[in-house]
């Protein structure tokens, strides 16, 4: 792909031809410039296979605004969409409408409030808000949904990783198992949930971090066929990172020769004043062969080397090897605990893919547009209730009990501020018999979550740093419930309407019901 190809599968046209269509009919209709409001939100958890996750960790918005701040229509997108034919042969995009679209086709008119990055989230919770011309909003769909579901997906994939290692060092291993450039979303994606390194040099580069690795199976290869054998591969090795020795011990044997070829390279290097670093286990059977590796390094006088395990790891792999070492270790002498602080797991395939639920359902839905100066709700209605939208401008409220956990995610009409009432009404999203009255003293705190980070194409936002995102998610997920991040069969947290949005729901769903 040269550099026009590039520019253009990148730009602004990296979205779906319909968003296209649908901004000249918009036009046609004079409905181009008209104020809308769309709202982006994902519909259910990511479920595995057997389990599912009970919250989703948020992630891919700086990305999404820095491509929205960069592209923009040019002739050479018009001339692209000017050669576009339909079935009998006339052109698809009229002349005065490829016009406007070269000279307004930007997303500099367009506001954005959002949920910051990092931040744990839940189904049908609006995460991204949109406002500005129709037109463009519209344009904006794919793209959107393209940086933050993904993002968000392996997020919340390498937050679960995270904490079943109980509290273990997660590096990303995912690159190679990526699709394309993907990799890279994929990489800040797991080091904003829970990787805190990547092996992913240039996005390592990108995001502030070192970038970590070890070595191949290819060099002990290459030198046990050039005659120098297993012991001459972790020498060489150790002569060129004497401060940085890991080595791979998998190649030939683990407890025959890796890890008694890596003591005697150890006791080398502690002879010239350098501090070993530790091993790599890449197969077999992981936790045994981390309780054997452990009992052999502590017997040699390596006790706080790091052991990293890596091959088709995810969270339900990695918390059965840590339950393993706990009930197996301490018959061979091992402190379990002790054996667990010092583990460090590489994740790869299973977390740059999502291996289970590959993708997020997040959605991108009109839900207000302006008319004579005055916001009107829009809803859609579907023979699914659970995927009947909530209506018109809103707010969203995180509720903490008297714990100071988070107990609901509150939604409420945009006027709504429920710091002011004296109890809140929480209403299920689509059960009408289910509610609760909850008293303002039974509750801590309520936090509003979506802050204003564009606003008429202006960035009014500052994007913090990796580690602040870090200490943001560490933060909710200190205040949400156990219950709620259990890999297996997690606890429902409750998602509420306010009694005045959930009328107004009702209502709409009411007068389209009658109006067929």
């Amino acid at each position: 792909m040269n550099g026009r190809e590039k520019g253009l599968a990148e730009g602004i046209l990296y979205t779906d031809f319909y968003q296209l269509t649908m901004a000249q009919l918009y036009f046609r209709a004079g409905l181009h410039e008209k104020p809308v409001q769309f709202e982006y939100f994902f519909r259910n958890y990511p479920a595995y296979d057997s389990h599912q996750a009970g919250y989703c960790i948020h992630a891919g918005l700086e990305w999404l605004v820095n491509w929205m701040c960069q592209v923009r229509v040019t002739s050479k997108e018009t001339e692209y969409l000017r050669q576009q034919t339909g079935r009998g042969g006339k052109p698809l995009f009229q002349d005065d409408f490829l016009e406007w679209l070269e000279d307004q086709g930007d997303f500099s008119r367009l506001s954005l409030q959002a949920v910051p990055e990092g931040r744990v989230v839940h189904p049908n919770v609006p995460l991204a808000v949109v406002n500005g011309p129709c037109a463009m909003a519209q344009i904006l769909e794919s793209s959107l949904l393209n940086h933050l579901n993904y993002q968000t997906l392996i997020a919340t994939k390498a937050s679960r990783i995270r904490d079943a290692s109980s509290g273990g060092l997660v590096i990303d291993f995912g690159m190679r198992r990526g699709q394309g450039l993907g990799a890279n979303a994929g990489a800040r994606a797991a080091l904003i949930g829970g990787a805190r390194f990547s092996s992913n040099t240039g996005l390592s580069s990108v995001m502030g971090v070192p970038p970590k690795g070890t070595h191949a199976h290819s060099m002990v290869q290459a030198f046990m066929a050039l005659g120098q054998g297993e012991l001459g591969a972790f020498r060489a090795y150790a002569a060129v990172y004497p401060d940085d020795c890991l080595l791979l011990v998998d190649t030939i044997d683990t407890l025959g020769s890796g890890v008694p070829n890596a003591i005697t390279v150890f006791r080398e290097l502690r002879k010239k004043g350098h501090q070993p670093f530790g091993i790599r286990l890449d197969s077999g059977d992981l936790a045994y062969l981390s309780i054997q590796a452990a009992k052999m390094l502590d017997d040699a006088g390596f006790p706080d080397t790091t052991i990293v395990l890596s091959n088709k790891l995810d969270e339900l792999v990695i918390w059965q090897i840590v339950s393993q070492i706990r009930k197996e270790s301490p018959r061979y002498g091992i402190d379990p605990e002790k054996l667990i602080s010092r583990l460090a797991y590489g994740v790869g395939t299973r977390l740059i893919t999502s291996q289970g639920d590959a993708a997020l359902d997040g959605v991108y839905k009109l839900t207000a547009v302006q008319d004579q100066g005055e916001w009107v709700p829009a809803i859609k209605l579907s023979e699914s209730i659970g995927k009947i939208i909530n209506p018109g401008d809103k707010g969203v409220w995180r509720v903490y009990d008297q714990r100071e956990e988070a107990t609901a995610d509150l939604i409420c009409r945009g006027d709504e501020d429920p710091r002011k009432e004296s109890s809140l009404t929480l209403c299920h999203p689509t059960d009408p018999s289910v509610r609760r009255t909850v008293p303002r003293e039974r509750i801590s705190s309520l936090e509003p979550l979506l802050v204003d980070v564009l606003k008429e194409g202006n960035l009014v936002y500052e994007f913090p740093s990796l580690e602040q995102i870090r200490k943001r998610r560490d933060a909710d997920l200190a205040r949400l419930d156990s219950g709620v991040k259990r890999l297996i069969n997690p606890h429902r947290y409750h998602i509420s309407l306010s009694r005045r949005l959930w009328e107004l729901k009702e209502k709409l769903i009411q007068e389209q019901r009658s109006s067929k």
